[in-house]
């Protein structure tokens, strides 16, 4: 059973969100406030994090952006229903996905099991394949789906769900272009909508951390109007 953190000072949220995500097999987790939340975190992570933005004490983002020193588990930002620049903001910092509110808590749960089936589908080990197959190395890159593990040139890089499934689609055929349509694929679930500008933060928060363990990393090419291509240094 995966364990869901809500947190939302919305109590009308808190309650009809919860009942529903327990109806729906998961144990949930509430919290009125981005603090205390860190504070029960800091004890024990869930497996996922649904987080609003604009909360007292301590808001979504300050609250994200303490997470990702430690975590790469999946969040879920809830947004204004017409603030674009935090949904791009959460994303650049590193949420997994957003939900615009008001929301359908069906399109909710169906994001949820989305990016939970994606992370464990990075971990799952095939029947009888051996575990050193699972290593890729491209050049300076090596990832090891089974560790959700990323080094460049020896060096550790912490990614997201979403953030290692997309450098995984582009390191498998370097020299081949995917379009946004491909890497949303990749990303999202057939049924979860996403615009190209959601493909274009998460591109952008991964080349920021690649950079912050090389300047000079490049091997990610936007080829405008078509989409990305990794070139294998």
């Amino acid at each position: 059973m995966s364990r869901i953190a809500l947190v939302d000072d919305d109590r009308n949220i808190l309650t009809s969100v919860s009942m529903t995500l327990e109806a729906e097999g998961f144990e949930v987790e509430t919290y009125n406030d981005g603090q205390s939340a860190l504070d029960a975190f800091n004890k024990r992570l869930p497996d996922m994090a649904v987080l609003d933005i604009k909360m007292p004490r301590m808001d979504g983002m300050d609250l994200l952006q303490r997470l990702r020193q430690k975590t790469t588990m999946p969040v879920i930002f809830l947004t204004s229903k017409d603030d674009e620049i935090d949904e791009v903001l959460g994303l650049r910092m590193g949420a997994d996905d957003y939900v615009k509110k008001p929301f359908s808590q069906r399109l909710l749960v169906e994001r949820i099991r989305a990016l939970l089936r994606r992370q464990e589908a990075i971990i799952a080990d095939e029947a009888g394949t051996p575990e050193e197959s699972k290593l890729m190395v491209r050049g300076e890159l090596s990832m090891d789906p089974l560790r959700h593990a990323v080094t460049w040139k020896g060096k550790d890089v912490s990614l997201t769900v979403t953030e290692f499934l997309l450098l995984q689609a582009l390191a498998q055929r370097p020299g081949f272009v995917k379009s946004r349509d491909q890497l949303m694929d990749v990303a999202y679930d057939d049924q979860v909508y996403v615009d190209d500008r959601t493909i274009d933060s998460h591109i952008k928060r991964l080349r920021k951390k690649m950079r912050q363990a090389d300047d000079d990393f490049s091997a990610i090419e936007t080829l405008y109007g078509i989409g990305y291509r990794y070139n294998e240094e």
